[in-house]
């Protein structure tokens, strides 16, 4: 899930860099919830942000068949409509009975639901699993592991470098 303000401008929330280490922690800790609620026939991830925790979700799962929804809620910095690029394969559809029934939609994040709003329109009955929700999205997410703020920007492993950060007394935020 794209957070709902891409351009760095609006990016004006709380930060809250998150490095691999602690994604991984919380991808794991994600499936030891899922673990309690399967089992599950497939896997779908909400491309681009539900790639990763999918495959981490996956493998703790030992589920092999992965799929994606890829859906794109933006145009450069303008948040636009909606559109699926790509829906799931007729095959993971079938595997849960055409609503999703048995399977696992995961993401990185629910931002204002937008996105989730859509995939549950896809497969009304799946679980629907995200790392990180915000108070927006959380009523659409079955299982979550940490929610933030509305006005949190997090700064996923894969979109940062490392850099010098000035300590907060020194006006950084």
């Amino acid at each position: 899930m794209t957070q709902s303000e891409p351009n760095e401008q609006k990016r004006a929330g709380r930060p809250f860099p998150v490095s691999w280490d602690q994604f991984h922690r919380d991808c794991r800790a994600l499936s030891w919830r899922l673990n309690e609620l399967g089992p599950f026939h497939a896997v779908i991830a909400i491309t681009r942000g539900g790639l990763v925790p999918a495959a981490i979700v996956a493998r703790e799962l030992g589920l092999r068949v992965i799929d994606t929804v890829c859906i794109a809620s933006y145009e450069h910095d303008k948040q636009g409509d909606l559109q699926v690029l790509k829906g799931v394969s007729d095959q993971t559809a079938a595997l849960g009975g055409g609503t999703g029934k048995g399977l696992l939609i995961i993401d990185d994040l629910v931002d204002t639901g937008n996105t989730g709003r859509m995939v549950r329109s896809l497969l009304p009955d799946a679980h629907f699993a995200a790392v990180y929700a915000k108070p927006k999205g959380r009523p659409l997410v079955d299982t979550f592991i940490t929610e933030v703020s509305q006005d949190t920007w997090i700064f996923f492993p894969w979109d940062t470098g490392l850099s010098f950060q000035p300590p907060l007394k020194n006006g950084a935020e």
